[in-house]
């Protein structure tokens, strides 16, 4: 795996060897409303990988602060996303675990004068807030007393009043240049059941005032985040003084990963399962990280691929195909090597024995020998691609089966196509051959050199299997598609089912087992997988493949 090194490392670097810190503590706090995408991968690598480099240490911290959205489901998800990537958190915890210390820290700057209860309602105050060039307007409820908003935020801890009717907001300046520090919200109410507090609370904290409380309880001493919170550091940080917290982390930003013809918005995720345009948060399409796990992407092609992507404070955007590439390299030398059909087409050895069947020793992985052999089966009738067969005479370019011309099946013999059925409307549908039984596989012929090499499955041991092919979910960004909304944009092709046949070693495959196809490309068993019949989801083609 690729070294971590950028810009946070060496701050981390310099605050250890300075001693400004004893030691590296980070955090990753996902909000359980949503599955995890590959957008968050880079936040989890950076913080694990950046806290592996110096023996430090990684919480997970759901920040489970807004009972509307969230659910066991999606702290599930999450918490096995992250095992499948690799990493163990060295604590896990909830943002309602500080709920009590976050409501008395409230408390205390309500005692300090900074922070009051408003009665203005959402509308209402972000009409007061201002605009980037215009200063806000103190809210007329902004000068009560100490002793009323204390009796106030009792009251809507208390579950006195309705959702929306009063407001807990810190008292800065509504006329600062930075609109985050304009008497921001720090609690709203919310009589919602909590999935874990269930009903203990109706008063939920705001992201901007739980966050670093949390990250200050916790000893997070380098709390990073994307970009996007570059401009929330300064109430970050005055959240941390003025509520006199002990312990003070420090906000570090990233830039933001994008990919190309990549969805990288959980609504817009959300929107398409709700939508059923997908079958769920694991679609293979889904840039989620368990569909991205059942489409066939390994772990370590993830983190190769984020760690490859480096880190820097700008936003930047890779290719899709960079994902791909990571995971050819990983799977190189693992996957087994099988052969599938993907589109089948019937070939009879007119020549061959009916009842005759052999069995010829392969290789697992022709690259990597220590996989093993295994001995895949031959007969009169076996199953080609049919793009690999030409009725034409080929031009010279043409390394396939053509009328006339000979070919090797892979690991078998030499055949020569003869003939062609076709059906009444003109298709190919059965080549007939005849094979040189001088020509095994391993006898050491080599009198002459056949037109190419072919890979097969043998129809008596053949077992059926769907092949579902998939292209991004988006169409690319152009001119023909700028205008376009959302749900517009969706390619409609970006699946395709073709129905073949895979080669007997495969009768035991499980779901999430990694194969590399034969001159087809990389797959991965799918969960839909039964008795009747396989289901392998392509992860990416092959590196190069000719295109006649």
């Amino acid at each position: 795996m690729a070294e971590i090194n950028n810009f946070i490392k060496t701050i981390m670097q310099n605050d250890l060897e300075s001693g400004k810190v004893d030691a590296i503590a980070t955090r990753f706090p996902p909000e359980p409303n949503a599955y995890l995408h590959i957008g968050h991968a880079r936040a989890i690598i950076t913080n694990f990988e950046l806290a592996k480099a110096f023996n430090g240490t990684t919480n997970l911290r759901f920040d489970d602060t807004n009972p509307a959205k969230e659910d066991k489901e999606f702290v599930d998800g999450i918490i096995e996303d992250l095992a499948w990537l690799g990493y163990k958190p060295t604590n896990v915890f909830y943002g309602s675990d500080y709920f009590d210390a976050t409501y008395e820290k409230a408390v205390l700057l309500i005692k300090k004068g900074l922070a009051y209860v408003d009665d203005l309602s959402q509308e209402e105050m972000s009409k007061y807030r201002g605009t980037l060039t215009e200063p806000g307007i103190n809210s007329p409820y902004r000068n009560r007393s100490i002793e009323e908003n204390l009796k106030l935020f009792e009251e809507m801890k208390n579950g006195i009043y309705p959702d929306g009717a009063k407001t807990l907001r810190a008292k800065i300046d509504m006329a600062h240049p930075n609109i985050n520090m304009r008497d921001p919200a720090m609690y709203r109410i919310l009589h919602l059941n909590h999935h874990r507090q269930k009903d203990k609370w109706c008063i939920y904290p705001m992201y901007d005032f739980a966050h670093p409380l949390q990250d200050s309880f916790e000893g997070i001493t380098h709390s990073l985040c994307s970009l996007e919170y570059d401009n929330h550091r300064i109430l970050y940080d005055w959240f941390i003084e003025k509520c006199e917290m002990k312990h003070i982390p420090h906000q570090y930003e990233f830039g933001r990963l994008n990919i190309t013809n990549t969805i990288m918005s959980k609504r817009y995720l959300r929107a398409l399962v709700d939508a059923k345009k997908v079958s769920g948060y694991d679609d293979p399409r889904m840039p989620t990280l368990c569909g991205l796990r059942r489409r066939g992407f390994t772990a370590n092609s993830i983190r190769n691929f984020i760690l490859s992507t480096g880190l820097s404070r700008v936003n930047s955007t890779v290719e899709s195909d960079a994902l791909d590439e990571e995971l050819r390299n990983d799977l190189k030398l693992k996957a087994l090597r099988p052969n599938a059909i993907i589109d089948p087409l019937k070939v009879i050895i007119d020549n061959y024995p009916d009842d005759q069947i052999e069995y010829m020793d392969c290789p697992n992985n022709q690259e990597n020998l220590e996989l093993g052999m295994r001995k895949i089966s031959f007969s009169k009738v076996v199953y080609i691609e049919k793009e690999d067969f030409i009725e034409q005479k080929p031009n010279k370019k043409w390394k396939r089966l053509a009328l006339g011309v000979e070919v090797r099946l892979m690991h078998a013999y030499f055949i020569t196509a003869t003939s062609v059925e076709k059906d009444e409307e003109g298709n190919i549908i059965c080549v007939h051959a005849t094979y040189d039984p001088l020509t095994k596989s391993g006898t050491g012929f080599d009198e002459r050199k056949p037109n190419g090499n072919i890979h097969y499955v043998d129809s008596k041991t053949a077992i059926k299997a769907e092949f579902r092919l998939f292209e991004p979910l988006m169409l690319p960004d152009n001119d023909d598609t700028k205008d376009l909304d959302f749900m517009q944009k969706l390619n409609p092709n970006s699946i395709e089912i073709k129905k073949g046949f895979v080669e007997e070693s495969l009768k035991n495959t499980y779901p999430l087992e990694h194969f590399q196809f034969i001159r087809n490309g990389y797959y991965v068993t799918d969960k839909d997988s039964n008795e009747s019949e396989l289901v392998f989801n392509r992860t990416c083609g092959l590196k190069s493949s000719f295109k006649l």
